[in-house]
């Protein structure tokens, strides 16, 4: 009976952890566009981290420090938590420096979808004052990088490196 009654409790509590149908759907999008963000920095050679496509538009570099920045306000959000510092962050130019920042900050977010479930993501949690769902921060992140992206493919591309999505789906046909 006891033992019955502890497989019948593990049960319950593993169902709640299982992914639903929105984590389901937001996990697989978080991890291709970390993955595409990532090697996105590593594509572009360190001298053209300075480059920009037009005078009014930011550098390479400077897309990536606001991704970094971005991260670290935007996962804070979804864990109910107030943004930490980021200001070592800013003016950062060298190709290193901003890969490895890109890349704690995506180690931040890790602790941010990793466990979420949908119950917790459709629950309102207060930041900074004002009430929040993280799925609205997840969502408003997915949506930003992905814009984001789009930028910074351009700028790749303008220096005649296929974007890493691309890349990978041609060695996909192979």
């Amino acid at each position: 009976m006891k033992l019955s009654l502890i497989l019948l409790v593990l049960a319950v509590m593993a169902w709640g952890q299982a992914e639903g149908p929105l984590m389901k759907s937001i996990l697989p999008r978080y991890q291709a566009i970390k993955q595409n963000l990532l090697e996105t920095a590593e594509a572009m050679p360190e001298a053209d981290y300075s480059y920009r496509l037009t005078p009014a538009q930011r550098t390479f570099a400077e897309w990536m420090e606001h991704n970094v920045i971005m991260n670290y306000g935007m996962c804070s959000a979804v864990m109910g938590q107030a943004a930490p510092d980021t200001k070592k962050f800013h003016g950062l130019t060298a190709k290193a420096d901003l890969q490895k920042a890109l890349k704690e900050s995506f180690d931040y977010c890790d602790q941010a979808f990793q466990g979420m479930t949908d119950e917790k993501a459709l629950a309102s949690v207060t930041v900074e004052g004002r009430p929040i769902t993280p799925v609205n921060s997840m969502i408003g992140l997915l949506a930003n990088w992905n814009e984001h992206y789009g930028n910074l493919v351009g700028y790749l591309r303008s220096k005649g490196i296929v974007p890493p999505s691309t890349a990978r789906v041609q060695r996909k046909k192979k």
